[in-house]
């Protein structure tokens, strides 16, 4: 089984991001489980997204304590909050930031992709909702799924100019990974 841990604040855009991130393991005939944690209801307010997936049915529905995968949506929450805490000795991580992002010392094994995924998302999409941009991060650096799967999913989730900025900003964060930011 792998589990996905999503870091965010309410807003923006965990939950699309585990439900886009457990389409497209569906399309691959895996079986995912995708849910959120919030505590308090506010805008703005840390929260947990988690995708756990598996070649048969997901039966556990606790929160994920030790992923394999993390995706950071805001990097903010990595002062304050150990958002690292428990990843896997081959864990990945995928976050949105720039080259000014400090990131926790990683153990030997884990790797951590800083992807400006915000500034993608203004670009293609014109709001500061980077979750797609981070999920075509993900792909490029985990090789779970092709882009063109992601591109599916992407497919059944949006409409219009919100479907064309998202397709790009996925294109541009899986370029991103391929091209320079493994830390």
């Amino acid at each position: 089984m792998k589990e996905i841990r999503i870091h965010a604040r309410a807003g923006q855009g965990a939950i699309t991001t585990a439900a886009l991130l457990g389409y497209v393991y569906f399309l691959k005939g895996m079986y995912p489980y995708a849910f959120p944690n919030f505590g308090a209801a506010r805008m703005g307010a840390p929260m947990n997204a988690f995708v756990r997936v598996d070649s048969k049915p997901v039966r556990l529905r606790s929160q994920i304590y030790e992923p394999d995968y993390l995706l950071i949506a805001d990097p903010t929450l990595l002062r304050g909050y150990n958002c690292f805490s428990g990843l896997k000795e081959d864990g990945v991580a995928i976050i949105d930031g720039t080259k000014d992002t400090e990131i926790p010392k990683l153990k030997p094994g884990q790797r951590a992709f800083v992807i400006p995924a915000k500034e993608i998302a203004l670009k293609t999409i014109g709001r500061p909702l980077g979750n797609t941009a981070l999920l075509g991060g993900f792909c490029a650096a985990t090789n779970e799924f092709s882009l063109d799967s992601l591109l599916e999913a992407i497919t059944k989730r949006f409409k219009g100019k919100a479907l064309e900025g998202n397709i790009a900003a996925a294109k541009q964060g899986y370029e991103f990974v391929k091209n320079r930011s493994k830390v």
